[in-house]
């Protein structure tokens, strides 16, 4: 066993572009730990720029000059984010601020709800635990209310650094849309020589990530719409602001589903009681859920992702723990990555010719 592991490692390691490769993940990785939060504006714009970069190219098939089809895409994509901003985010704003109003209405509700399940499902249900319950719910919101008051003075100073992004970012999409060809020619000439598995890793995850961000940005829109026209024809309250919850939960794979449940069903709950509405709500819901993963997913990253959901779950609870809320949306593009390092290590390397001759 000891001999196999080291004639793999002889065999892999000696090579240059292996050992060129793990110091450019190990640089990459050590820039992100100590200054992601610096780089968070340069994430976030390549991200977009991946977006953005496809109708581009569209257009450019269809003969219009990349200058020309950099103008049209970004000018459209500012026009949407400005519409986006004077017309929707007003109105999940109020409704957020109308949320988070009643709950304390809400909690009271659920305790009485609660106090009555003893009487309702006697011998299953006992008194001592609903009082236990009870009280642990009635800590967790003073720690949110703690938690909150705590934080606001670091929320104003979070509100100027959203300012800042909303300025940069674009301008960082724009010059990277615009001038792609010379920024990647910088990057070539700045790597070494012995690049060949660079390249190789790098030509899978660049089209993994590329249908991923735009998967992912289909996505949110197809489920986060669908979810709330569903809501408003059952008159649901908030449903604005559930369907925007819910089509960003998609972000999070399986995890993200399974949190944004629990306000969806409170709300429709609180709204409708135990009535035959809220199983209606909550059926329509799961319907959306199931759709969703059984066909929405499949036919948008089938290119993409070709995962365990085992490796996803745990590459989310991993670089979410690194990178926080990025680390959870580039979970599937970081664990691709892995995968693709182990791929290219583990194909055949060939060997040169002059250490070839020397072994003849």
């Amino acid at each position: 066993m000891w001999d196999y592991l080291k004639a793999w490692y002889q065999r892999k390691f000696s090579d240059p572009d292996a050992i060129t490769l793990f110091l450019l993940l190990a640089v990459l990785f050590l820039l992100i730990i100590f200054f992601g939060n610096l780089l968070a504006p340069i994430l976030v714009a390549i991200a977009l720029a991946y977006l953005l970069d496809w109708p581009i190219q569209r257009l450019q098939v269809i003969g219009a000059s990349r200058l020309a089809a950099v103008l049209v895409v970004f000018s459209l994509f500012i026009t949407l984010n400005v519409l986006l901003i004077l017309f929707f985010v007003p109105v999940i704003w109020q409704q957020s601020i109308t949320l988070v109003s009643e709950l304390p209405q809400m909690f009271t509700e659920l305790k009485n709800l609660l106090n009555r399940l003893p009487e309702m499902f006697p011998g299953y249900v006992s008194e001592t635990y609903i009082h236990n319950f009870i009280e642990n719910i009635n800590q967790r919101v003073l720690s949110i209310g703690e938690l909150i008051i705590s934080q606001s003075l670091s929320r104003i100073v979070g509100f100027m650094a959203l300012l800042i992004y909303l300025i940069v970012v674009p301008l960082l999409v724009f010059f990277m849309l615009k001038d792609k060809r010379e920024l990647l020619g910088h990057i070539n000439r700045t790597l070494p020589a012995n690049r060949r598995l660079i390249s190789q890793v790098s030509d899978e995850m660049n089209l993994q990530i590329m249908n991923y961000i735009r998967g992912k940005a289909i996505e949110v829109v197809i489920v986060g719409g669908v979810t709330y026209i569903c809501f408003a024809l059952f008159d649901l309250r908030y449903a604005a602001l559930l369907g925007v919850l819910v089509g960003l939960s998609v972000l999070i794979p399986y995890i993200g589903a399974a949190v944004v449940t629990l306000p969806v069903a409170l709300v429709a709950l609180f709204q409708f009681g135990w009535t035959p509405m809220f199983a209606y709500v909550m059926v329509a819901y799961l319907i959306i859920q199931a759709l969703d993963g059984n066909l929405l997913v499949p036919l948008l990253f089938s290119e993409a992702v070709s995962l365990n959901p085992v490796y996803i779950i745990a590459a989310v609870l991993i670089f979410g723990g690194l990178w926080g809320f990025w680390g959870v949306f580039f979970a599937i593009p970081l664990a691709s990555l892995v995968k693709a390092v182990i791929t290219a290590l583990s194909s055949d390397v060939p060997i040169p010719a002059t250490e070839e001759s020397a072994r003849k």
